[in-house]
């Protein structure tokens, strides 16, 4: 079976590192250059792209250029939730919305440095 990867879009690789390792627990496993990391925690892999730099961040053909943001996120599963969530907040974290409650358990997005969601979920 292949390795699946997820790649988010960001203003500036080298500042978003930091959150994805020291906040999130990610490791660095390659950083060949100021506009691509490839980060890792379990079996995600996270590929970190600036505009423009590599092929990933090339302008489309009508081009416009590839943005951070959006909704599309990865889910984070978390043991203490609320205990995560006052870290991120003492560490000045922004976060899009309240701790909800649904079905399955308990979620909160936070953005990283450039504004890509990511959602922090603690199951029942």
């Amino acid at each position: 079976m292949s390795r699946v990867n997820v790649r988010y879009i960001v203003n500036d690789v080298d500042k978003v590192i930091p959150f994805y390792t020291d906040m999130l627990g990610f490791k660095v496993e390659m950083h060949p250059a100021p506009g691509f990391a490839s980060l890792s925690r379990g079996d995600l892999q996270l590929l970190l792209n600036r505009p423009g730099a590599g092929g990933a961040g090339q302008a489309m053909p009508d081009s416009q250029l590839p943005t951070p943001g959006g909704w599309n996120r990865i889910q984070i599963e978390v043991e203490d939730l609320e205990a995560i969530v006052e870290k991120l907040k003492s560490a000045g974290g922004r976060f899009r919305n309240a701790i909800v409650t649904g079905n399955g358990g308990k979620q909160i997005l936070i953005e990283d440095p450039s504004g890509n969601p990511i959602e922090l979920f603690q199951p029942f």
